[in-house]
């Protein structure tokens, strides 16, 4: 060995050794979703933790907060120069519409977890609940539900127990809800309206709903804060976690889960030309880990696989999770029902209708249907 081969060989052993070689994240991750501070602030600050613990890296996480529809445009806009890594939260469809425009990068997961999450959920329509393309894949399982404030439903003489129930005239002024496109999760409560019913139907149901809502809020989690607080009696698709981050905060609510109501798998996707891939890939791994789903089961969310239930100590959050759905720790464990059929409901044009005729036809005419 000669001796430059044998100083480059030298200096080649001081050098630091990379924590996970070709395993190793970037040190920066950022996040587009319209999941709620009370959930996406904890993954990542655990993400951070998890990264220093397995690569010693310290990675700056952050969150660009936007709900689902304006998430969804602005991907568009970006035309696969994103400034975030990776869209969470929403509508399966609305990721199937990306990922054929070529907007979204295959998820990375080891083939075992990959097979652990069930194709699909709920009858006599299955709701996907990953990707046979490996484009996006479910991180947690979300109702959206009815919320009510117990006190003031009480005094009105109502009771809330199904959809129907919605429409009584003692309710008149007191729904508060979110407008379709400012929030997937009216958006998707809306389709199952309309595929229960048929379309001209539908539309008549959801004209009726508008005859009792006081105030279409600015964003999805208004709803539950407005109903907490005793503003309004009752909230309309409301995701659980959301009205639990208020019972957590001390006000008193009370969560029912209508037949055949939207369960969002909260879809996960790494975006194409993503600026820290690798960072974005070990992020969805992670949310998928034990450590990563006791985050959702702790705060009124439920595990993606049949794995996983909600359990803890007592007097726990995630006690009073399950308390606050009447005793429910899995979706795995009930006969989910579902009529929201992904393939008429995620069609690009019957998006934009749905947005469009709620706007024209219940939003802007509201003060006239009330009258």
């Amino acid at each position: 060995m000669t001796l430059g081969v044998l100083l480059l060989f030298s200096a080649f052993l001081l050098l630091p050794s990379s924590p996970a070689g070709a395993q190793a994240v970037e040190n920066e991750f950022y996040l587009i979703t319209p999941v709620s501070k009370d959930v996406h602030d904890p993954a990542l600050s655990q993400f951070a933790a998890y990264a220093k613990k397995k690569w010693n890296i310290d990675v700056k996480t952050s969150a660009i907060p936007k709900g689902t529809p304006v998430a969804y445009g602005q991907i568009l806009e970006w035309k696969g120069r994103p400034q975030a890594d990776v869209f969470w939260g929403g509508e399966g469809t609305l990721f199937d519409s990306l990922a054929a425009e070529g907007l979204l990068e295959q998820i990375k997961l080891p083939q075992k977890m990959w097979d652990e999450i069930p194709a699909t959920i709920g009858k006599p329509v299955g709701l996907p609940l990953k990707d046979p393309k490996k484009f996006w894949v479910g991180t947690t399982l979300e109702p959206y539900g009815l919320i009510y404030q117990p006190k003031l439903l009480k005094r009105l003489g109502v009771e809330i127990k199904d959809w129907d129930d919605l429409l009584n005239p003692k309710l008149k002024g007191q729904i508060a809800q979110c407008t379709p496109d400012r929030s997937s999760s009216s958006h998707a409560s809306y389709e199952v309206i309309l595929q229960t019913y048929g379309w001209e139907k539908g539309w008549d149901w959801l004209k009726k709903l508008a005859v009792n809502t006081g105030i279409f809020t600015a964003r999805s989690r208004d709803v539950p804060n407005v109903v907490a607080k005793g503003e309004f009696a009752v909230g309309v698709a409301v995701p659980s976690y959301m009205a639990f981050a208020e019972v957590l905060g001390g006000y008193e609510i009370i969560f029912v889960y209508p037949k055949n109501a939207y369960v969002t798998p909260e879809p996960m996707a790494v975006l194409k030309g993503a600026p820290h891939p690798k960072a974005a890939h070990a992020f969805v791994e992670f949310l998928l880990t034990e450590e990563g789903q006791k985050i959702f089961m702790e705060r009124g969310l439920y595990a993606i696989t049949p794995k996983y239930k909600v359990q803890g100590a007592p007097g726990s959050d995630a006690e009073k999770a399950v308390q606050f759905t009447a005793g429910l720790r899995s979706f795995y464990d009930i006969q989910v029902g579902n009529v929201y059929d992904d393939k008429i409901a995620g069609q690009k044009k019957r998006i934009e209708e749905v947005n469009s005729y709620f706007r024209k036809e219940i939003a802007e005419k509201h003060k006239e249907i009330i009258k």
